[in-house]
């Protein structure tokens, strides 16, 4: 599987007049090449891709392409409420050199399975670009099984990857029931992350609040090194505080996570966009020690 390791997700950074905020999405890929990170992802949950215009997602993309320059895969999340605005994504990630993409379901809940596969399949026909589905029920509300993801695998040949957001004995499971044939990334900011990876993911997604960390304990357990897995634990065991304070939901995520991030960044100020949870006084202060505690990230101001 050509795709592997970690992936941080950029976060929206906002100015306080609303608009994207160039400087600071800027700093996170920089951060992301100076940490050693396998590759970038953009325009997921973290990005909050919902609350974005589509010109904001084009300005996004392109920025992200243009900062990272090839020196990392670039994954894409594709949001759009139908096959064509998704094909119309898909094709601008190309235009910028996307390695591969990651597709989104349509914000329609509760249609039979094979919609959905069906969904998929037009849009992955379009492209060829190796594509992902994000299978993340939990968050998304829409999900494939077993039978939903054979038949897209047999319908799109270039589905190759999964975005899951699972427990590694879930995710275990996955990887089982596709033999191999598909690459796993998980998500859920890095949680059972060792576990994850001995489960048969090729990788993570997680925000940025923690990914450096993240980084270095996928190339200690890619080692098999005995002692180099010990000391990947151990790295794992001073990082899931943060993360089990983080990943409560994925507006906590957004609010306190991203000011996490945002701080090992070296930026003061973050400016949320409605709808937004607003942080609490002793929010702050937890996100403040626990963004203390991790210290600066690498390219941080």
């Amino acid at each position: 599987m050509s795709f592997r390791g970690v992936y941080p997700i950029l976060y929206a950074f906002f100015r306080a007049d609303g608009s994207l905020d160039r400087d600071a999405m800027r700093l996170q890929v920089e951060s992301a090449v100076a940490a050693g990170a396998h590759g970038l992802a953009i325009l997921g949950l973290a990005t909050e891709v919902s609350k974005l215009t589509e010109r904001e997602r084009l300005d996004v993309l392109e920025w992200a392409a243009e900062d990272l320059a090839g020196r990392l895969p670039l994954a894409v999340t594709v949001y759009g409420t139908s096959v064509a605005q998704q094909v119309e994504f898909v094709r601008a990630a190309e235009r910028v050199g996307a390695s591969w993409v990651i597709l989104q379901p349509p914000p329609v809940r509760g249609l039979p399975e094979h919609e959905y596969v069906g969904f998929f399949a037009r849009v992955a026909g379009e492209t060829g670009l190796p594509v992902a589905v994000q299978n993340a029920a939990q968050y998304v509300g829409v999900g494939l099984g077993r039978a939903g993801i054979e038949s897209l695998m047999a319908a799109a040949p270039n589905f190759t990857l999964l975005k899951g957001e699972a427990s590694a004995v879930e995710i275990r499971q996955l990887v089982e029931v596709t033999e191999g044939r598909l690459g796993v990334f998980n998500g859920r900011g890095g949680m059972e992350l060792p576990d994850i990876l001995r489960a048969g993911c090729v990788g993570m997604i997680p925000a940025p609040d923690t990914f450096d960390a993240q980084v270095r304990i996928f190339d200690l357990m890619a080692s098999g090194s005995p002692s180099e897995v010990a000391e990947a634990e151990a790295s794992y065991a001073r990082i899931l505080p943060t993360i089990v304070f983080v990943m409560q939901s994925i507006e906590a995520m957004l609010c306190y996570g991203k000011r996490i991030a945002a701080w090992r960044l070296g930026l003061s100020t973050v400016h949320d966009r409605a709808p937004a949870l607003a942080p609490t006084e002793f929010g702050l202060a937890c996100a403040r020690r626990f963004a203390e505690a991790l210290g600066p990230l690498p390219g941080a101001r």
